[in-house]
């Protein structure tokens, strides 16, 4: 009987030593899935701090972008207002000169040596087409009035 009690003793031990063995590796295996797992922790936290990151810029990127787009129509629409603007003055310059010469030429309708002078800045004129001399004296000098007319609308 007693080596049935060795036996079942060295069984009963053997017994603890394999549950003791196992608990051990549970254990160690525990422990190692946990330090795996803060290790993923650990690189998703990295990870989540670049994608916030990269996520910030894109929306700073993003605000500039509107800001831009807003002063670009804001620009768009004052080129448009000062374009409008500028056609207006011209077409204002146009009349208000068109007007002038109106006057100019009333005036010198008016004027007996204007017309008289006309006269022979016509008959110059025609000479000169039918090839003969010029004389360089300008109109101004020859006492003629001189009224330029706009060149460009």
């Amino acid at each position: 009987m007693t080596s049935t009690i060795w036996v079942a003793i060295a069984v009963v031990a053997a017994v603890l030593i394999v549950a003791a063995v196992v608990v051990a590796i549970s254990r160690a295996k525990g422990r190692r899935r946990q330090r795996e797992a803060e290790e993923i922790r650990e690189r998703a936290r990295l990870e989540t701090e670049r994608v916030e990151r990269r996520e910030s810029l894109a929306a700073e990127t993003a605000a500039k972008a509107r800001a831009a787009q807003a002063e670009a129509e804001a620009k768009a629409a004052e080129a448009a207002r000062l374009q409008e603007r500028a056609a207006t003055h011209q077409n204002e310059a146009v009349t208000t000169r068109e007007q002038l010469q109106e006057q100019w030429n009333r005036a010198d309708s008016l004027d007996p040596k204007t017309r008289a002078a006309a006269s022979e800045t016509a008959d110059r004129d025609a000479s000169e087409r039918d090839g003969a001399p010029r004389t360089d004296q300008p109109a101004t000098d020859a006492g003629l009035p001189r009224h330029d007319a706009p060149t460009s609308r």
